[in-house]
């Protein structure tokens, strides 16, 4: 699933962002923000993995918890195929240990990305948000986690969806100024 910010949340660490939940559950829940890349190549923060990045081949800014840390995010080439150190969450994209040797792995893997931090939310806290109207709660696409162009991810995840949401989409960032 995503969390799509909504135009009610003014939280600068979520506003505009798209959320991949990696886990949910009754002690809470986990994620990556998808659309926050960085200008700094993962060539320079995590050397060996650089060569396995997908485009843009930088390192994105995951949340704002333990941003000194770096999570990975893996499509793999075959689904039936899953590589040491490869935890599924859906559709062929899983967390991979960053940990693990590249050689022995880099043939199964079809794209990584990078996230400095993640996303997290006590159980309470976030049913609070999406009730409180802070979040979309929509369904991802596989494609989502690796898409190329990180700043329309936005638009494009509105726009795919059924009715009201679909026209959401063209809302300017600040509607003042339209």
């Amino acid at each position: 699933m995503l969390l799509v910010a909504t135009p009610s949340l003014h939280d600068p660490n979520f506003e505009s962002s798209v959320v991949l939940l990696l886990e949910s559950d009754e002690d809470g829940a986990l994620g990556v923000i998808l659309n926050r890349p960085s200008v700094v190549p993962v060539g320079d923060v995590l050397e060996p993995w650089a060569e396995l990045a997908a485009e843009p081949g930088v390192l994105f800014r995951g949340g704002p918890v333990a941003t000194d840390g770096a999570l990975g995010l893996a499509t793999l080439v075959d689904e039936q195929t899953e590589p040491l150190g490869f935890s599924p969450v859906a559709g062929g994209v899983g967390i991979i240990d960053l940990d693990a040797p590249v050689d022995l792995i880099e043939g199964a893997l079809g794209g990584v990305r990078i996230f400095a931090g993640y996303a997290g939310w006590d159980a309470q806290q976030l049913l609070g948000e999406i009730e409180e109207g802070s979040w979309y709660v929509l369904p991802a696409e596989p494609r989502d986690a690796f898409h190329a162009d990180a700043e329309q991810l936005l638009r494009e995840v509105l726009r795919r969806q059924p009715g009201e949401l679909a026209w959401r989409s063209t809302r300017p960032l600040d509607p003042e100024l339209n």
